[in-house]
């Protein structure tokens, strides 16, 4: 891919002639309305609400698409966003149990630190593994939200457990209250993400203070807390202190979510890059001063192997402030956290639904690829992810370990789907990103390795059980999960969108 906005989410390249002729209808179409619907605008929240530039209009069109979304986003509401969707507090904190079986402090600390036919056909693979990672990783989001909710009410209520379908109707609650925000209140989300940003540095102010202040079960020096290590509980020997390292990997594995909605901003092949790589850092220094606290007052692991739900977070605040309420009110302040992370997750995630249906992808692709142009938003592609959530989550009735196999496959998926245009460009001698609109330049070979490496190495990580021996309850199935859905893309490219998915287009004809 050379200058594309991300506009599909960069399965892989394409000629511009291979879009069917009723996609170039509507990129001549969206050209005849280009002075009219360039200049015009309306106010969102502050942020201009307007289609897009002349400029923005001709790469579109040139791309065969038209331009249906509002441009009501900027550089910085996107970063807001990304911070939204890593969710630090939660990000962290929701899978904390796994550090803690990898070893303790020096993981929490240490990972946080690291933390042509042919063509088209790898087009439509890397597109379906990018979509089912929006939507495993969302589910994993939104049912994170009803577990850490579930062991914050244990802590103050001791005798009070979820059945399986309490637990299953909060889930519904929480997907069905994303939707609604994400379809009636478009206009309004640039705020929510800042405001979520602004409530996420808040949070972790006052988690570092209140931990620091009360420490109730100890303090412990700062050999202990950066450097205590113990492989007790996992099984794994040596290799535990990389088992440590799913948290960090999991609050920063969606961050190319926000790709997705290149055609909300204006100049996205710039704002877009920008935002992400500046998430990493912003997110990092902020992540410490969560993590640091924790690891200072940290009680002993072996309490913490009971914690219910298997929440850890909720548990270390309720031993080391003290009281149940103390514990409540700090896990009140992550459940808002995960909650605006959930409505900006499924914002994103619906984005991804739309572009894939828009290529022709998906079954019933045009009616997933409909943008209602009252809401301004791909209203069906909205219902559709959140459908395919509340499906999924009834295997969580029957089943929680085959359940917990989709929130691993959720960031198997993104990484998977994230090496494959990094692995072409390499290939390609990154002939076509060095001269892109923003680029890394030739530090761009050393970060395109890293990256490769890291993924393959993720990717093995995710697909491990959490503790040895394995067990048929302990087993992490997301391989299988991974190779279904894999079965599921082939059956229905076979049968059908081999005669329809032209892939997307190339943008290498964009300067």
């Amino acid at each position: 891919m050379k200058q594309i906005p991300f506009l599909t989410s960069c399965y892989s390249k394409h000629k511009l002639t291979a879009k069917t002729g009723s996609s170039k209808s509507s990129g001549r179409s969206s050209m005849l309305e280009l002075e009219k619907n360039a200049s015009s605008t309306e106010s969102a929240g502050g942020v201009s609400a307007r289609k897009g530039s002349v400029e923005e209009y001709n790469e579109l069109a040139q791309l065969g698409y038209k331009p249906e979304l509002q441009r009501n986003r900027s550089m910085l509401t996107l970063l807001f966003q990304s911070l939204a969707i890593a969710a630090i507090p939660y990000g962290e904190g929701g899978p904390l149990m796994s550090a803690i079986v990898g070893g303790g402090p020096l993981s929490i600390f240490i990972g946080w630190i690291i933390a042509d036919r042919g063509k088209t056909l790898l087009s439509f693979i890397t597109g379906w593994t990018w979509l089912v990672g929006n939507w495993c990783i969302t589910l994993s989001v939104n049912f994170g939200f009803t577990s850490l909710l579930a062991g914050t009410i244990s802590i103050y209520k001791e005798n009070w457990k979820a059945t399986s379908w309490e637990m299953l109707l909060i889930f519904y609650g929480v997907c069905i209250f994303t939707l609604f925000c994400c379809a009636f209140g478009n206009r309004f989300l640039p705020m929510v993400d800042t405001f979520c940003a602004a409530f996420t540095a808040l949070t972790i102010v006052v988690v570092c203070i209140a931990l620091s202040v009360k420490a109730d079960a100890g303090r412990h020096t700062a050999a202990y807390a950066l450097g205590h290590y113990t492989s007790a509980f996992s099984g794994y020997g040596g290799f535990t202190f990389f088992i440590g390292l799913l948290p960090p990997a999991y609050t920063f594995s969606a961050l190319g979510m926000i790709s997705s909605m290149a055609e909300e901003v204006a100049s996205p092949t710039t704002q877009v890059p920008w935002a992400l790589s500046l998430c990493v850092p912003v997110g990092g220094i902020a992540g410490l001063f969560f993590i640091l606290p924790i690891c200072f007052t940290l009680p002993p692991m072996a309490d913490m192997m009971d914690a219910p739900y298997g929440q850890a977070l909720p548990y270390i605040f309720h031993l080391v402030m003290g009281t149940p309420g103390g514990a409540v009110a700090l896990s009140t302040l992550v459940l808002v956290i995960v909650l605006f992370c959930s409505i900006s997750i499924t914002n994103a995630a619906s984005r991804t639904t739309w572009a894939f249906a828009r290529d022709n992808a998906l079954p019933l692709s045009r009616l997933w690829a409909h943008v209602n142009t009252r809401l301004g938003v791909p209203l069906w592609a909205l219902v559709l992810t959140t459908v395919v959530q509340l499906l999924l989550g009834l295997i969580n009735l029957g089943n929680t370990t085959a359940f917990t196999a989709f929130i691993s496959m959720g960031v198997i998926a993104l990484a998977a789907s994230y090496a494959v245009p990094i692995v072409i460009s390499m290939v390609h001698g990154r002939r076509e990103v060095s001269s892109a609109r923003w680029n890394c330049g030739k530090v761009g070979w050393v970060i395109n390795i890293v990256a490769v490496s890291w993924i393959t190495f993720e990717v093995f990580l995710f697909s491990m059980p959490g503790m040895l021996p394995t067990t048929a309850t302990s087993m992490n199935y997301a391989s299988v999960v991974w190779a279904g859905f894999g079965v599921m893309a082939a059956i229905w490219y076979i049968a059908h969108a081999r005669k329809v998915y032209k892939g997307p287009p190339e943008s290498d004809g964009l300067q």
